[in-house]
């Protein structure tokens, strides 16, 4: 089976590293497309069709059998005309975990961090609408423009980001909100920095476990055995931390081969 995945960067990867905790024998593709990143400050119609592009080129140059599109703001884009248009392709998006931070909150104070672009999104809005009838909760939601980019640099660490994230989750800690949805596949890289700066241990909630267990499901419905060796090719569009992609891999269940190129799209 061939697996493509893609995402602005680096962030789409915690998805990869999910996907290969629990899915064998397969092939997967990931575009990093960090020479148009960040997507979250991008327009809606820019960010399909760098979409449309991106899945063309991982078609017809790889025959993939399933589309992960690894990115809340390309999913809120382009998930409904990928559907639509690829009709015999597998997709499977990503969108924040709204229901499972509903489910989980014990004071009923969430917060969301994610992209401006995910924020304002209709895909966003609709899934809001629709679980906040299920419980009564108070969303705190916190657009964070420039963390991508210091996670994609390497900075997880540095007192920018930390200084960043203070700020954006000053209201949160201040209204003892209980748990976080991270709306942005490269939000987990900061996880325990945000653990740090709000002072308590609060949930954090993201989808990369779902989304694994999801393309595995269909993809054993559709035929694939799940025995055998992983084979992953990062390819990226600009320049890339080599750097972050050791940490993502580090301490992985299973020894796959990775290799790193370049690539036009």
């Amino acid at each position: 089976m061939k697996v493509g995945v893609f995402d602005s960067g680096l962030g789409g990867l915690t998805i990869v590293r999910a996907i290969t905790d629990i899915l064998k024998g397969a092939d997967i593709y990931y575009v990093a497309d960090t020479a148009y990143a960040p997507y979250g400050q991008k327009t809606t119609n820019q960010i399909l069709e760098r979409s449309k592009q991106i899945t063309d080129f991982l078609i017809e140059n790889h025959d993939i059998d399933v589309l992960v599109v690894a990115c809340n703001t390309a999913t809120s884009a382009s998930i409904m005309y990928l559907r639509e248009v690829e009709k015999t392709l597998m997709v499977v998006g990503t969108e924040p975990g709204i229901k499972p931070a509903i489910e989980t909150t014990k004071t009923s104070k969430i917060g969301v961090l994610a992209t401006t672009a995910t924020l304002n999104g209709d895909k966003y809005q609709v899934l809001v609408d629709k679980l906040s009838k299920q419980k009564e909760v108070t969303l705190f939601e916190q657009a964070c423009p420039g963390l991508v980019e210091q996670i994609e640099n390497g900075d997880v660490l540095h007192e920018k980001t930390k200084s960043m994230l203070s700020s954006w989750l000053e209201p949160m800690r201040e209204n003892s909100v209980d748990t976080i949805v991270l709306g942005c596949t490269h939000y987990p890289l900061v996880s325990d920095v945000i653990q740090e700066v709000m002072g308590y241990e609060v949930k954090l909630i993201e989808t990369g476990s779902a989304i694994a267990k999801r393309l595995k499901s269909l993809s054993c419905e559709n035929g694939h055995v799940n025995e055998g060796n992983l084979n992953i090719s990062i390819l990226h569009t600009g320049s890339i931390n080599t750097n972050m992609i050791d940490m993502i891999f580090e301490n992985s269940k299973q020894n796959e081969k990775i290799i790193i190129r370049k690539c036009e799209i």
